[in-house]
This record gives structure tokens, C-alpha cells and sequence, in this order.
């Protein structure tokens, strides 16, 4: 993206596993996320299971099912979205 190369912000598409870990580490901490990332495999697979590019937010309940889907971010990124969706899950669990 043109805004990244303005900002610095461009890293080569990484070959290893590792790699990809330290970008997303560098990212996580750049970008100020608060809550547990987690890095597909080299391969892509989820996201091709979950049609997750560009980038979205998932919220996956106990039962392992979507409970939340975000637009593409970043600028889908809707955290009181994703907030809601969580109290949900949350109130839910707590009458069960």
C-alpha cells in the first residue's frame, strides 16, 4: 500500500514461519493490540477456510463456531463491535 511505503512500513513477504511470527510480533506492538494475535501457517490455510484477506477480526465462541466477523480491516476494525459480540458470549455463558 502506498501509505506504508510513506510510513516506512513495508517488510518482504516472509518464507519461514518465524519470519512471519516477527512481522506480526512487530506489527502487534506498532499498531497497539491489546489481545492474543494469532499467526496462520506459511500455507495460508485459514485464511482460505475463512476468506480472512485483507485483514478481519474473528471471535470464535467455546463451541468453536464464528461469533464475530469483522469487515476488512484495518478500517473495519470496529472494536465496540467486537466488544458487544464478547458480552455476548459473555452473558451467555454465565446463564448456562
Amino acid at each position: 500500500m502506498e501509505i506504508n511505503e510513506k510510513e516506512n512500513i513495508v517488510f518482504e513477504n516472509p518464507k519461514r514461519y518465524d519470519e512471519r511470527t516477527n512481522i506480526a510480533g512487530t506489527c502487534a506492538v506498532n499498531l497497539g493490540i491489546e489481545f492474543p494475535a494469532l499467526v496462520d501457517k506459511i500455507d495460508n490455510s485459514t485464511e482460505i477456510a475463512y476468506t480472512a484477506w485483507p485483514d478481519r477480526l474473528y471471535l470464535i465462541d467455546k463451541n468453536g463456531r464464528v461469533a464475530f466477523k469483522s469487515e476488512a480491516g484495518p478500517f473495519g476494525f470496529k472494536t465496540d463491535l467486537l466488544s458487544n459480540a464478547l458480552g455476548r458470549i459473555v452473558e451467555t455463558n454465565a446463564r448456562n
